[in-house]
């Protein structure tokens, strides 16, 4: 019983970090209909600059009690590098999706290099002062409380995101956008700036997702490229565009990526894809997405 605890634990804390990179990604493709291949660079950047970020507050004599609320800071002043990179993509917003491929993936080794300029190409991490928060034991069941919190912080953005666009005028708008650019613009919305905000925020949701991760796991080159991939299983699964269905999309990887490494790790991988080939096969919309026929 214990053994299994430990995996639905480990399974939903990846889930909730997942989730957070999976929701602007489905956020940036339900209103700008661009698929953000670069959305797992935002994720490593973000883990990268809370390293730094926690390191420098260290050194100023932050206490160790402060670590999450620093990671969430970080995390969400370095999400508005999204403004920018927005106005970079307007020039092909109208273009063919190859276009807005090919960009962001070139935004993705751009990235890369970044990182390897400024941390080096050796993976980084924090010590672990994060476990000054405690562990919850029980028998052979063991869960740090930071891992906790996390859950909780993801179910909190899921909420509050969910709240946003069902119940505020701002959220009508980004849905009303998102259904129908043209009417919208007819109507008097400054599209662009809706495009901005909307870029912005699936930023600063992958960069905190990247912030909060790191003290469970180092940040390396290839944390970006490992990420996207199971984002976009995570989007296949759930339905493109669909926030429940990246909620749902994400706790299946989780769960099966926990699985798989307790029981045979070299099908970490295959597993997730054996799920995202029988949904492509089986409902071809994913869970909750919509049919395009």
């Amino acid at each position: 019983m214990s053994a299994f605890a430990n995996i639905l634990i480990g399974g939903v804390f990846h889930a909730a970090v997942l989730f957070l990179v999976a929701a602007g990604l489905q956020l940036v493709f339900g209103v700008q209909k661009i698929v953000n291949l670069a959305c797992g660079s935002f994720y490593a950047l973000g883990a990268y600059f809370g390293i730094t970020f926690i390191g420098y507050a260290q050194e100023f004599g932050i206490s160790d009690w402060l670590i999450l609320p620093g990671l969430l800071v970080s995390g969400v002043l370095l999400g508005f590098i999204g403004s920018p990179i927005e106005r970079l993509l307007r020039a092909i917003y109208d273009r063919d999706e190859s276009f807005q491929l090919l960009l962001t993936f070139a935004l993705v080794l751009m990235f890369q290099d970044v990182f390897k300029f400024i941390w080096g190409a050796n993976p980084r991490s924090l010590n672990s002062g994060y476990l000054i928060y405690g562990t919850i034991n029980s028998g052979d069941f063991s869960v740090p409380v930071y891992n906790l919190l996390v859950v909780v912080a993801a179910i909190a953005v899921a909420a509050g995101l969910g709240s946003f666009l069902q119940r505020t005028n701002y959220g009508r708008v980004l849905r009303a956008t998102a259904e129908n650019r043209a009417m919208a613009e007819a109507l008097g919305v400054d599209v662009r700036r809706i495009y901005s905000v909307v870029f912005t925020l699936g930023t600063v949701l992958g960069t905190t997702a990247g912030a909060l991760v790191v003290p469970t796991a180092a940040a390396s080159l290839d944390m970006a490229i490992e990420f996207v991939i199971e984002a976009f299983a995570v989007v296949v699964i759930g339905g493109l565009g669909s926030m429940r269905g990246a909620l749902a999309g994400a706790l299946i990887v989780g769960l099966m990526r926990a699985l798989a490494i307790l029981l045979y790790p070299e099908l970490e991988v295959l597993a997730i894809y054996l799920i995202v080939v029988a949904v492509l096969i089986f409902r071809p919309a994913g869970l909750f997405g919509r049919s395009m026929v």
